[in-house]
């Protein structure tokens, strides 16, 4: 076990010395006095090492064991079956304690793995060519925008409103600081405002669009690819892996790059990361993409090798001819990715999206049965459906957290309109026993 071993007053007053300060707060005497923080910190006093084990023990017990809950949350992070040798492999130590490899001669392992993982994303999604992956799944989908501005050489995103809002406020963030125009589309009965494209101007580099969306139906892309294209703009698309099971794939719609979070492909949830970006585009936009890619080549006895093909990352070329400064290798998360995907094959993946389709429709319909919900929107579901409900979702919630469930998103911190909106999420983990105890604990709360 690692140990932190603080400086003795001794050292310290040693090093401040030896640069010329007479204390601590001299090193930051150059921070604006209205910007710096005036009173201490609040924390504890300095401890003995049993008494830090001793008070993240006690700190420890306050937590509850996830494992022993059922969840009904999603809305970005969901609890997926793991097979147990996604854990097994991923835990051996040459894969997790594996460093970014530089150098190809010394880091074959890690290379051919990476180049499996863009090898089978792409075939999931349709695309040309996947990077080796990014942070998470709202980095990628506004390094995805970012990419489209530089490839198109407009200044303009809009995105439809039916994107999860956390992704917005990520997007609205890269945009604001690269002084690039955002429009968000509006919503029109939880699915993207098709009316709004025949306004759409030759300022637009991208419009940017989540397939199936927050809202969790499963929206129809065709008429949205053709109106972008028209227009010569790009088509970012935002998926969910496990739906390309069953639902066309960005690359069969035509989108230009594809984007989204690679959770659900055999990561834990773990109170939310570290989780796994994933990008992607045609061949023609390759050379725009942020982050590295791996390619197979021979070496000169002819022997199968892997090697970083493009480098397009701020430690590899000139900083501000980098495409992407935040762009990373999550490879023990692409590994567990590849493991995961490697288990399943196509016909697992195709079963895991039929599971989430059968159970989410049941699980929505017996909810509606009890009248003490209504469909807050039209159309095909995946795996989330939002409902709108007679009881307050908080009320909910705590009913379902005593019974040891997790319940529902609550859409009210995102509108005063939409403060009996719920989202559920119904994954192929949840059987049907779990979905009815959890519809009887609301029963039993209405009466």
């Amino acid at each position: 076990m690692n140990k932190y071993v603080p400086l003795t007053l001794e050292e310290q007053d040693y090093m401040l010395n030896k640069i010329g300060v007479d204390s601590i707060d001299d090193l930051f005497s150059d921070i604006p006095l209205n910007i710096k923080r005036q009173d201490p910190l609040k924390i504890n006093e300095s401890m003995s090492e049993i008494e830090v084990r001793q008070w993240m023990k006690k700190l420890s017990d306050k937590n509850a064991n996830l494992e022993d809950y059922t969840s009904f949350l999603g809305a970005g992070s969901y609890d997926h079956y793991i097979p147990s040798i996604v854990r097994h492999i991923a835990s051996r130590s040459e894969f997790y304690t594996s460093y970014t490899p530089y150098q190809p001669e010394i880091s074959q392992g890690t290379l051919q793995y990476i180049f499996e993982f863009q090898s089978m994303m792409a075939e999931l999604t349709g695309m040309d060519v996947i990077n080796a992956s990014m942070y998470d799944g709202a980095t990628a989908t506004a390094e995805g925008a970012m990419m489209a501005v530089r490839s198109v050489n407009r200044n303009k995103i809009i995105a439809s409103g039916t994107m999860n809002p956390e992704i917005l406020k990520v997007l609205e963030t890269y945009c604001h600081f690269r002084e690039i125009e955002l429009e968000i589309i509006p919503v029109k009965n939880g699915k993207t405002d098709f009316e709004y494209f025949n306004q759409m101007n030759q300022d637009v580099a991208a419009v940017i669009v989540q397939n199936p969306n927050f809202y969790g139906i499963i929206e129809e892309m065709d008429e949205i690819v053709v109106k972008a294209h028209e227009n010569k703009s790009l088509v970012v698309m935002n998926v969910d892996p496990i739906s390309l099971g069953l639902i066309k794939s960005p690359g069969e719609y035509g989108a230009d790059i594809v984007v989204g979070e690679g959770q659900s492909l055999g990561i834990p949830q773990s109170f939310g990361g570290p989780y796994l970006g994933f990008i992607g585009a045609t061949q023609k936009l390759m050379r725009k993409m942020p982050g590295r890619i791996c390619g197979l080549t021979e070496d000169i006895e002819g022997k199968r090798g892997f090697v970083l093909t493009l480098q397009a990352r701020e430690q590899h070329i000139r900083r501000e001819k980098a495409t992407s400064n935040i762009c990373s290798n999550q490879s023990l998360c692409s590994l567990m990715a590849v493991v995961y995907l490697s288990t399943m094959g196509k016909s697992g993946i195709k079963e895991v999206a039929e599971q989430c389709i059968t159970k989410a429709n049941y699980a929505m319909n017996t909810l509606i049965e009890t009248g003490l919900f209504k469909k807050a929107f039209d159309g095909p579901i995946f795996k989330e459906f939002t409902l709108v409900s007679s009881i307050d979702p908080k009320v909910i919630n705590e009913a379902l957290l005593n019974n040891q469930m997790i319940g529902p998103l609550s859409l009210g911190k995102y509108g005063d309109d939409l403060s009996h909106h719920v989202i559920f999420a119904i994954t192929e983990k949840r059987s049907k026993q779990e979905i009815d105890a959890m519809v009887q604990v609301i029963r039993e709360v209405a009466k």
